[in-house]
């Protein structure tokens, strides 16, 4: 695992009093402290667990090859993440996206394709014309503060599984629409709100946005993975970053702020609580937060999804003229396959994501029957030089002590009407909430991760300044 160098017997030594307390150290939580410490107000980060980077995880294999097991891209207009990568130097390369993609259908139908399906396939033309209904849905919402959208209650009143059940009535559509569901939220339509979808798509500038690859959010890679700008990060920020810190308990008192963790005790005058809704409900605060925040992460739970890296001596499947993208409908365990091979392809990887329902069956088998699953289908899409794999590996989300799931946390249909207003990311006193499901544009991605995190330092800044 690519890790800041910080052990047990070498935690720096937590100050007594900061003036910002940065919970989480996420790119959320970085960028936070970043901005702050860039406008020299002092800083500590607080992370419980022994590694940088939150949902965002880079591993150099035996083989020197690196794996992204978590958020890995980067598109164009994702400009906060380009912009810190370019500040410490950490290079981006195109995403493979050369050749035919391919789609397997459930009865065994393995089809090639380029662009966002094939031209006349089964469900295409409805499926275009849905996203497109989306995307007129979407250009409604108010980014700035989406509780002042009209029809808030309405479709947020709505799962995605029932308006697609009303109004898209080809089925195989309907298959298409709910893999790009599960695609990008990592859960099942029947738990998203038309609402959330519709925010999301507005954060994202798009449909097609979220789902394609050059000009959109999968159009480049982090040359030593997308971990390595949050370790440039916490580099920079030095001994401010304690690692294996747990905050368990907040209390705001006439003095300040009392943050309790697993090494003792720091008074702030302000916080920054930069986790997810998951790991938020593991500390404790007095006062108690007020009941729209705290409905807000019990009603905002994570998505189930877990990465699959297989690796080859080479990348063959582009001899054949493929791109290694696939998407695969019905039963089978895995959902989407991409290339993710290394920028100078001396070796081959192929990423195989598992979401939602699949992912949970999927995770309860043993370890060898998961990676059968899992070749199985690479060889199914690829052939017979897809069975054996010089390395393999899984990375499954919901194990994840720190983090209990992926991509992001999506509110439960009603959360976003009933309390949004109050709980989305309005201050509680002198704390502040960051991470990437409070951002207005591209919420749930790291680009959104880090323009949170700078929003909140804005935040401290203006309560500085008075």
């Amino acid at each position: 695992m690519l890790v800041m160098k910080q052990t047990k017997e070498h935690l720096p030594t937590l100050p007594a009093r900061i003036n910002t307390a940065v919970v989480g150290a996420g790119y959320a939580g970085l960028s936070a402290a970043l901005a702050l410490h860039d406008d020299g107000i002092d800083i500590v980060v607080l992370e419980g667990s022994t590694r940088v980077g939150g949902r965002v995880c880079s591993e150099r294999r035996r083989d020197g090859v690196v794996v992204d097991h978590g958020g890995q891209w980067v598109g164009p207009t994702q400009k906060h993440l380009l912009a810190l990568a370019d500040r410490f130097g950490c290079p981006t390369f195109p995403t493979y996206n050369t050749g035919e993609h391919i789609e397997l259908w459930p009865d065994g139908t393995r089809r090639p394709y380029t662009g966002a399906g094939p031209d006349g396939g089964p469900g295409m033309t409805e499926y275009l014309a849905a996203a497109d209904r989306i995307d007129e849905l979407a250009r409604t919402i108010d980014l700035d503060d989406p509780t002042a959208t009209p029809h808030l209650e309405l479709w947020d009143s709505e799962t995605v599984h029932s308006y697609f059940d009303r109004t898209v009535a080809n089925e195989d559509a309907r298959r298409r629409l709910a893999l790009a569901v599960e695609g990008v939220w990592s859960i099942e339509p029947r738990d998203l709100s038309l609402f959330h979808l519709l925010f999301y798509v507005a954060s994202a500038g798009g449909f097609d946005q979220l789902m394609e690859t050059e000009g959109c959010a999968q159009e480049r890679r982090f040359r030593d993975g997308a971990q390595s700008t949050a370790l440039a990060v916490a580099g920079h920020l030095g001994d401010r970053v304690h690692l294996d810190t747990a905050v368990r308990h907040i209390e705001q008192t006439p003095d300040g702020v009392r943050i309790e963790t697993t090494r003792g005790t720091v008074l702030a005058d302000s916080v920054v609580m930069a986790l997810p809704p998951s790991a938020t409900r593991g500390v404790t605060f007095d006062p108690p937060l007020p009941v729209s925040r705290t409905r807000w992460v019990e009603r905002s739970p994570m998505g189930d999804v877990a990465k699959v890296h297989a690796v080859f001596d080479t990348p063959f499947w582009r001899a054949d003229g493929l791109s290694g993208q696939a998407t695969i409908y019905g039963d089978r365990h895995v959902g989407v396959v991409f290339d993710n091979s290394p920028e100078d392809a001396g070796t081959g990887v192929l990423v195989c994501f598992v979401y939602g329902d699949r992912q949970r069956s999927w995770s309860a088998l043993s370890d060898s029957d998961r990676q059968a699953a899992i070749i199985d289908t690479l060889v199914e899409l690829f052939g017979d030089r897809a069975a054996s794999p010089i390395d393999y590996t899984e990375k499954i989300w919901p194990q994840a002590p720190w983090v209990r799931g992926g991509y992001a946390a999506s509110p439960t249909p009603g959360t976003w009407f009933a309390h949004g207003r109050n709980g989305w990311r309005a201050p509680t006193d002198r704390i502040h909430w960051a991470g990437s499901e409070t951002a207005s544009v591209w919420n749930g991605y790291i680009d959104g991760a880090i323009s949170s995190g700078m929003r909140a330092a804005e935040d401290i800044r203006k309560q500085l300044s008075h």
